[in-house]
């Protein structure tokens, strides 16, 4: 106030960051809850072995379900064009490495199917993708 009881109306020219900081902690705690959710995977039961390691790149994933489904990269395909499939993305140029996940409890002759798909697409080097053992 002034001395001759008239009120200061000047404007106040700061910003209140305080509600902007709250909108965008909530929507950071949104985004990290749903994040892991949108990331799906075929459920497989993967067999067990001592060393089990995949490198990071750029790969194919080939996985065979309990109930004979096959999935190239999480997209399913009918063992009919199964070969044609991979012979698709084996056509890069560049060498393809597949790396096959298979259930425990896959009949071993669609095992043999699906391997024989893989070597007449030419993709020469496939890695297998187990589940260590837990403690004994």
């Amino acid at each position: 106030m002034q001395a001759g009881g008239v009120k200061d109306r000047r404007m106040l020219s700061e910003i209140n960051v305080t509600p902007l900081v709250d909108v965008v902690l909530v929507l950071l705690i949104i985004f990290m809850v749903t994040t892991p959710m949108l990331q799906r995977g075929t459920d497989v039961q993967l067999p067990t072995a001592r060393v089990s390691e995949v490198k990071e790149e750029e790969r194919i994933t080939l996985t065979v379900t309990r109930d004979n489904r096959i999935y190239v990269n999480n997209e399913q395909v009918s063992r009919d064009n199964l070969e044609a499939r991979l012979r698709a993305l084996a056509a890069s140029g560049k060498e393809r490495v597949l790396y096959f996940r298979g259930d425990a409890r896959v009949p071993y002759g669609l095992v043999i199917d699906v391997m024989d798909a893989i070597k007449s697409s030419g993709i020469e080097t496939v890695g297998m993708i187990t589940d260590r053992p837990g403690p004994r």
